[in-house]
């Protein structure tokens, strides 16, 4: 009896398939960006060595967004990158617009490059009558159109779980780790602002061969918090406070500040997402702070460009690796460091 492989294989479809194959393998790459962040977009387009993909975004009277493909995308594989960072839902529908231009121009498959995804700190119920709204931006991205998501340290992984789609969240660590092993620290200790972030700091103490320390605070109201007791020995040592987003930059500052006061030699700090909203560009300028190290993930405040406390490591390459991965169909997971 013939089985169902000699059956195609004997047929018109074993030809229809080969030839599908070997389209797919060969289909064009296209890499457009949106204005969010065209620092860490040039730093991707550079790393890639390809010409940029040519959009028009612009913005009527009204505020609403308009977007133009202006070449074509038909059968292409279509990465578009757009950091979802402030202005937050102006910068999010510019995404979903531009994710909905690919789709109806007939794309073959569209990756969304998010290297800072909006709303991961809303990601459960932590009162009644209240949204998952992280939840919502990811139905919001994939009934755009988009068929896999690209981004960089969510603040709660299992975010991915939200999406019915592939997820690739890479991490900063290496780019960071990479850094202070070139800084001469005595004796470091990494600590985590909070309890939630202890794995990521472990994962660092690990990598420089260094202590662990935890910041023992509660949390007054929204985007306040005080410091409580430090749990972990940093008299005389070097200390980095290692966090995923900084925000208003309050609880950085006073942890930095309760450190100096229990013996810490040297305070550093490092997050991939700052954020830096409100009074967050003065809070740091007057801290104790050595340094804060942060990544490209978000355009810096322009308080801050000019000052010589805040250190950007750029994630560009990270990303053009993933990128170019995910368009020839091999492995990223080295990436997942």
């Amino acid at each position: 009896m013939t089985n169902f492989t000699d059956r195609v294989r004997n047929s018109g479809l074993s030809f229809y398939l080969s030839v599908k194959g070997i389209v797919l393998a060969n289909r064009r790459i296209k890499v457009f960006s949106g204005r969010s962040n065209p620092l860490l977009s040039n730093c991707i387009f550079e790393s890639l060595e390809i010409k940029k993909g040519e959009i028009e975004i612009v913005d009527f009277s009204d505020g609403e967004t308009s977007v133009q493909i202006q070449e074509n995308v038909r059968g292409a594989d279509v990465f578009a990158i757009q950091s979802l960072c402030h202005p937050g839902n102006a910068n999010l529908i510019e995404m979903l617009i531009m994710l909905d231009a690919f789709r109806r121009s007939s794309a073959e498959r569209i990756t969304a490059v998010i290297p800072y995804f909006a709303y991961a700190r809303q990601d459960r119920k932590v009162q009644p009558r209240v949204p998952i709204t992280a939840k919502l931006v990811a139905n919001l991205l994939t009934a755009a159109g988009a068929d896999r998501i690209i981004t960089i340290d969510l603040h709660a992984g299992q975010i991915q779980g939200f999406f019915d789609i592939p997820v690739d969240h890479l991490y900063a660590a290496p780019v960071m780790i990479n850094y202070f092993l070139r800084k001469d620290l005595d004796d470091p200790v990494i600590v985590s602002p909070d309890a939630g972030g202890v794995e990521r700091a472990r994962a660092y103490a690990k990598r420089l061969n260094a202590g662990l320390g935890i910041i023992d605070k509660r949390r007054e109201r929204a985007n306040e918090s005080e410091v409580m007791r430090i749990i972990g020995d940093v008299k005389g040592r070097d200390v980095v406070i290692v966090d995923d987003i900084v925000d208003t930059a309050g609880t950085l500052t006073q942890a930095a500040t309760a450190l100096v006061e229990k013996g810490a030699s040297r305070v550093y700090a490092c997050c991939t997402h700052s954020v830096l909203s409100g009074p967050a560009s003065d809070r740091i300028e007057d801290s104790v702070l050595e340094e804060l190290v942060t990544t490209d993930t978000i355009p810096l405040p322009e308080k801050l460009k000019d000052s010589g406390k805040v250190k950007i490591l750029t994630i560009g390459e990270l990303l053009a690796e993933a990128i170019t991965r995910i368009h020839e169909d091999s492995s990223v997971s080295s990436l997942f460091i």
